[in-house]
């Protein structure tokens, strides 16, 4: 890294703090062609801790059959008892909830769609069914003193239905609220936000008196705008960003999604803007290439391509 750069100019209207959710090892590697071994998993979630992030959504616990890459769920998680982070995991359904309750998980997420073709492709079930199966599992997880975050996926566009209605976005993330989600991540998952879009829904979530310190945001680059999409959303108060190291990751239910924002980019630009995030770029962009070493490919991220001088 060149010394001083990125020059630091802050904005007062955006927030001093932002706090990074790291998808890197579920989102990321659930994606891939090549199962990862646990090994490698696990030392790739413990380098992300030593760089800085404190939440790592470490894998999921969904049926083996559906996503092999994550098969080893009860492998990985013994493995990660001295890691200093937050390790959130992915449960499907309650069958997945029984499998990390086991394990002393006590933080999940449930994946939900705000469409009802997403829905089917991805849960075989309607929207209303799915939040239906949904509320069992957030119940238990919060009886068992845990936390739950609710994904929404398809909230800006989907493959079969277009455009998507803000309103219905909103209908869907008050009823995952009302069933006792702590947190929302607002899901761009094919990629097709732009800024304006970023801003009505989060206009129309505060006006429907959803807090704005209870939502995430998670974008994919699929059309260059994850980077503009966050600044939006940081600009109309939301602190919370997922992301990706490397910019691994997809979706393995709709084609035409491509990579996260990588975390290391997003992590660049909010420190020229001055907003703390605790996490050293340069050890977070040594954990990128060393996992795009073992994946066999170079990184997608442009920063951690600038900063390792990779030329492809």
């Amino acid at each position: 890294m060149i010394s001083g750069l990125p020059m630091t100019v802050p904005d007062p209207a955006l927030p001093d703090r932002v706090r990074i959710h790291e998808v890197g090892p579920r989102d990321g590697l659930q994606n891939e062609k090549a199962v990862v071994p646990a090994e490698i998993k696990a030392e790739f979630i413990r380098r992300l801790a030593t760089s800085g992030l404190s939440v790592i959504e470490a894998t999921s616990f969904v049926h083996p059959k559906w996503v092999p890459q994550l098969a080893d769920a009860e492998q990985l998680m013994p493995m990660l008892a001295d890691v200093p982070a937050r390790l959130p995991v992915l449960v499907p359904n309650e069958r997945g909830l029984d499998r990390a309750l086991a394990l002393g998980v006590r933080e999940v997420a449930v994946f939900a769609s705000a469409t009802e073709s997403f829905a089917k492709a991805n849960l075989n079930r309607t929207v209303d069914e799915s939040l239906e199966m949904f509320a069992p599992v957030v119940a238990r997880a919060r009886e068992a003193g845990g936390s739950v975050r609710g994904y929404l996926s398809m909230c800006f566009g989907d493959p079969w239905e277009g455009a998507v209605p803000v309103d219905q976005v909103v209908r869907v993330s008050r009823r995952l609220l009302d069933l006792g989600c702590d947190e929302l991540s607002l899901g761009d998952t094919i990629g097709v936000a732009t800024p304006g879009h970023v801003a009505a829904l989060l206009t129309a979530l505060g006006e429907a008196g959803v807090p704005v310190g209870r939502l995430a945001v998670h974008f994919h680059d699929t059309y260059g705008q994850a980077l503009s999409n966050t600044l939006t959303a940081l600009r109309h108060g939301v602190t919370t960003v997922d992301a990706s190291a490397g910019g691994l990751g997809g979706c393995p239910y709709a084609k035409s999604a491509t990579g996260n924002l990588a975390t290391e980019d997003l992590v660049w630009m909010l420190e020229g803007l001055g907003i703390s995030t605790g996490v050293d770029l340069g050890l977070l962009t040594a954990t990128s290439v060393w996992m795009a070493a073992h994946l066999g490919r170079p990184s997608p991220s442009r920063t951690v391509r600038a900063l390792s001088h990779q030329e492809h």
